[in-house]
Protein backbone atom coordinates (compact mmCIF):
# COMPACT_ATOMS: atom_id res chain seq x y z
CA UNK A 1 0.00 0.00 0.00
CA UNK A 2 1.48 3.63 -0.76
CA UNK A 3 3.11 5.35 2.12
CA UNK A 4 2.25 9.03 1.17
CA UNK A 5 -0.84 11.41 0.99
CA UNK A 6 -2.15 12.73 -2.12
CA UNK A 7 -2.23 16.33 -2.27
CA UNK A 8 -4.15 17.75 -5.33
CA UNK A 9 -0.72 18.40 -7.45
CA UNK A 10 -0.05 14.83 -6.97
CA UNK A 11 -3.16 13.67 -8.28
CA UNK A 12 -3.32 15.90 -11.38
CA UNK A 13 0.70 14.65 -11.95
CA UNK A 14 -0.80 11.35 -11.92
CA UNK A 15 -3.57 12.09 -14.32
CA UNK A 16 -1.54 13.78 -16.59
CA UNK A 17 0.90 11.22 -16.84
CA UNK A 18 -1.73 8.73 -17.12
CA UNK A 19 -3.38 10.47 -20.34
CA UNK A 20 0.65 10.77 -21.53
CA UNK A 21 3.61 9.05 -20.08
CA UNK A 22 5.44 10.58 -22.55
CA UNK A 23 5.64 14.69 -21.71
CA UNK A 24 8.58 15.86 -20.74
CA UNK A 25 8.81 16.66 -17.05
CA UNK A 26 9.22 20.82 -17.98
CA UNK A 27 6.00 20.49 -19.48
CA UNK A 28 4.15 18.04 -16.69
CA UNK A 29 5.19 20.78 -14.69
CA UNK A 30 3.42 23.54 -16.50
CA UNK A 31 0.71 21.57 -16.77
CA UNK A 32 0.05 21.12 -12.82
CA UNK A 33 1.11 24.64 -11.73
CA UNK A 34 4.31 24.18 -10.35
CA UNK A 35 8.28 24.50 -11.50
CA UNK A 36 10.16 21.78 -13.06
CA UNK A 37 12.38 20.32 -9.90
CA UNK A 38 9.68 19.76 -6.69
CA UNK A 39 7.61 18.25 -9.73
CA UNK A 40 10.77 16.01 -10.87
CA UNK A 41 10.98 15.33 -6.63
CA UNK A 42 7.44 14.42 -6.55
CA UNK A 43 7.31 11.96 -10.04
CA UNK A 44 9.94 10.02 -8.31
CA UNK A 45 7.91 9.85 -4.78
CA UNK A 46 5.24 8.30 -6.90
CA UNK A 47 7.26 5.88 -8.41
CA UNK A 48 9.12 4.82 -5.01
CA UNK A 49 5.67 4.76 -3.56
CA UNK A 50 4.04 2.65 -5.90
CA UNK A 51 1.59 5.23 -7.27
CA UNK A 52 3.77 4.85 -10.54
CA UNK A 53 4.05 1.32 -11.62
CA UNK A 54 5.67 1.48 -15.08
CA UNK A 55 5.33 3.80 -18.19
CA UNK A 56 4.52 2.16 -21.74
CA UNK A 57 3.82 2.42 -25.64
CA UNK A 58 0.27 0.66 -26.03
CA UNK A 59 0.99 -0.53 -29.47
CA UNK A 60 -1.82 -1.08 -32.44
CA UNK A 61 -1.91 -5.17 -32.04
CA UNK A 62 -3.77 -5.28 -35.62
CA UNK A 63 -1.07 -3.18 -37.08
CA UNK A 64 1.38 -5.76 -36.07
CA UNK A 65 -0.80 -8.79 -37.32
CA UNK A 66 -2.41 -10.47 -34.17
CA UNK A 67 -5.73 -10.11 -35.95
CA UNK A 68 -7.09 -12.02 -33.15
CA UNK A 69 -8.23 -10.83 -30.10
CA UNK A 70 -9.94 -13.88 -27.52
CA UNK A 71 -11.18 -14.23 -23.71
CA UNK A 72 -10.87 -17.69 -22.21
CA UNK A 73 -12.32 -18.21 -19.07
CA UNK A 74 -11.27 -20.58 -17.34
CA UNK A 75 -11.90 -23.40 -14.09
CA UNK A 76 -9.96 -25.33 -12.75
CA UNK A 77 -9.92 -28.52 -10.64
CA UNK A 78 -8.44 -27.32 -7.24
CA UNK A 79 -8.74 -23.60 -5.99
CA UNK A 80 -5.44 -24.35 -3.77
CA UNK A 81 -3.64 -21.68 -2.83
CA UNK A 82 -0.10 -23.65 -4.72
CA UNK A 83 -2.63 -24.63 -7.40
CA UNK A 84 -3.93 -21.05 -8.00
CA UNK A 85 -0.42 -19.96 -7.91
CA UNK A 86 1.10 -22.76 -10.51
CA UNK A 87 -1.55 -21.45 -12.86
CA UNK A 88 -0.58 -18.09 -12.51
CA UNK A 89 2.91 -18.75 -13.06
CA UNK A 90 2.00 -21.21 -16.46
CA UNK A 91 -0.18 -17.91 -17.62
CA UNK A 92 2.93 -15.69 -17.32
CA UNK A 93 5.01 -18.17 -19.60
CA UNK A 94 2.72 -17.95 -22.51
CA UNK A 95 3.28 -14.86 -24.84
CA UNK A 96 -0.10 -15.09 -26.17
CA UNK A 97 -1.55 -14.75 -23.17
CA UNK A 98 -1.47 -10.61 -22.27
CA UNK A 99 -3.55 -10.58 -19.35
CA UNK A 100 -4.96 -12.79 -16.42
CA UNK A 101 -7.38 -11.98 -13.84
CA UNK A 102 -8.41 -14.49 -10.86
CA UNK A 103 -12.20 -14.15 -10.59
CA UNK A 104 -14.92 -14.58 -7.95
CA UNK A 105 -17.60 -16.87 -9.16
CA UNK A 106 -18.48 -19.21 -11.52
CA UNK A 107 -14.94 -19.30 -13.42
CA UNK A 108 -11.53 -18.77 -11.89
CA UNK A 109 -9.55 -17.04 -14.17
CA UNK A 110 -10.23 -14.91 -17.41
CA UNK A 111 -7.04 -14.18 -19.96
CA UNK A 112 -7.12 -11.86 -22.30
CA UNK A 113 -5.40 -13.72 -25.52
CA UNK A 114 -4.12 -11.88 -28.97
CA UNK A 115 -2.67 -14.27 -32.03
CA UNK A 116 -1.80 -13.47 -35.65
CA UNK A 117 -4.61 -15.84 -36.06
CA UNK A 118 -7.02 -18.41 -35.71
CA UNK A 119 -5.25 -21.32 -36.17
CA UNK A 120 -2.21 -19.92 -33.57
CA UNK A 121 -5.42 -19.28 -31.22
CA UNK A 122 -6.43 -22.84 -31.77
CA UNK A 123 -3.17 -24.26 -31.22
CA UNK A 124 -2.60 -22.87 -28.16
CA UNK A 125 -5.75 -23.04 -26.73
CA UNK A 126 -5.56 -27.29 -27.62
CA UNK A 127 -2.28 -27.53 -27.09
CA UNK A 128 -1.03 -25.68 -24.15
CA UNK A 129 -4.30 -24.15 -22.24
CA UNK A 130 -6.60 -27.04 -22.22
CA UNK A 131 -4.02 -29.49 -21.32
CA UNK A 132 -2.34 -27.61 -18.96
CA UNK A 133 -2.25 -29.20 -15.59
CA UNK A 134 -5.06 -28.86 -12.89
CA UNK A 135 -7.23 -26.81 -15.99
CA UNK A 136 -10.78 -28.45 -16.01
CA UNK A 137 -12.48 -26.43 -18.51
CA UNK A 138 -12.27 -23.38 -21.07
CA UNK A 139 -14.86 -21.16 -22.50
CA UNK A 140 -13.59 -18.65 -24.91
CA UNK A 141 -14.67 -15.73 -26.80
CA UNK A 142 -13.73 -13.85 -29.99
CA UNK A 143 -13.74 -10.30 -29.62
CA UNK A 144 -15.83 -9.11 -32.42
CA UNK A 145 -14.72 -4.96 -31.98
CA UNK A 146 -13.74 -2.93 -29.22
CA UNK A 147 -15.67 -0.20 -27.91
CA UNK A 148 -13.50 1.19 -25.00
CA UNK A 149 -9.99 0.62 -23.68
CA UNK A 150 -9.02 3.30 -21.35
CA UNK A 151 -5.99 2.10 -18.95
CA UNK A 152 -5.94 3.59 -15.15
CA UNK A 153 -7.91 5.17 -13.30
CA UNK A 154 -10.65 7.56 -13.79
CA UNK A 155 -9.54 10.90 -12.20
CA UNK A 156 -12.58 12.58 -12.33
CA UNK A 157 -14.67 10.29 -10.10
CA UNK A 158 -11.56 10.10 -7.50
CA UNK A 159 -11.51 14.02 -7.58
CA UNK A 160 -15.50 13.58 -7.00
CA UNK A 161 -14.91 11.36 -4.43
CA UNK A 162 -12.36 13.96 -2.26
CA UNK A 163 -14.83 16.55 -2.83
CA UNK A 164 -17.42 14.64 -1.09
CA UNK A 165 -15.10 13.40 1.60
CA UNK A 166 -15.17 9.92 1.14
CA UNK A 167 -10.97 9.86 0.82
Amino acid sequence: MPSIKLDPIDRKILAELQADGRMTNVELSRRVGISAPPCLRRVRALEETGYINDYHARVNARELGFEVQVFAMVSLRSQAEKDLSAFEAECRSWPLVRECHMLNGEIDFILKCVAPDLSSFQTFLTEELTSAENVASVKTSLVIRNAKNEPGVPFDVLEARVADGAL
